[in-house]
């Protein structure tokens, strides 16, 4: 009975936690750029991807988005909620549908011992025919113990969503996808 009781707290003991990326925010930057843009309404598809990701954070646990999504989906509604505040989301069918494919993701925690960064590659696709391809490098600093590592690395996945939709939507090719 003493050894299934040991094993049970060794077990709980050596669990592993998972690392939990913020519910997106909206970027003021982003809103101002899109609320200045010459564009109609835009409906958002399905975001797909990536083929290949390892979610693990060195010894410590997976970093996952939050709400059981993927991190497409999360890229994917990040977009769409920053459509929506800058009113230029359309509820069903826009004069665009944007849909998109993750072709990279990818993480460290330990760059240069106590800094990270993320690594994000985006296609973006229009109903118009158009598509473009977007990618954002984001650093930031991790930390030398692997749960504040990890912990710094799931936060800074905001950030970094943030930045790869400005440089999506600042890009002088992003007219040309949004019109009809």
């Amino acid at each position: 009975m003493r050894w299934v009781a040991l094993v049970l707290a060794v077990i709980a003991v050596s669990a592993c936690d998972t690392y939990v990326p913020p519910r997106y925010s909206i970027s003021a930057d982003n809103n101002a750029a899109l609320k200045n843009a010459d564009m109609g309404s835009i409906s958002v598809g399905t975001f797909s991807g990536p083929k290949a990701f390892n979610n693990a954070c060195r010894a410590a646990g997976p970093i996952s988005p939050p709400d059981g999504m993927t991190f497409a989906q999360y890229i994917q509604d990040a977009l769409a909620d920053e459509l929506k505040i800058a009113d230029r989301f359309a509820d069903g069918e826009g004069d665009v549908t944007l849909s998109g494919t993750v072709e990279q993701l990818a993480f460290s925690s330990s760059r240069g011992l106590t800094g990270g960064s993320w690594d994000i590659g985006l296609r973006v696709d229009s109903s118009n025919g158009r598509s473009m391809v977007v990618a954002e490098h984001y650093e930031f600093k991790s930390g030398f113990v692997a749960t504040t590592a990890c912990k710094q690395t799931a936060e800074a996945f905001v950030p970094a969503v943030q930045n790869l939709i400005g440089t999506l939507i600042n890009s002088r090719n992003f007219p040309s996808l949004v019109s009809p």
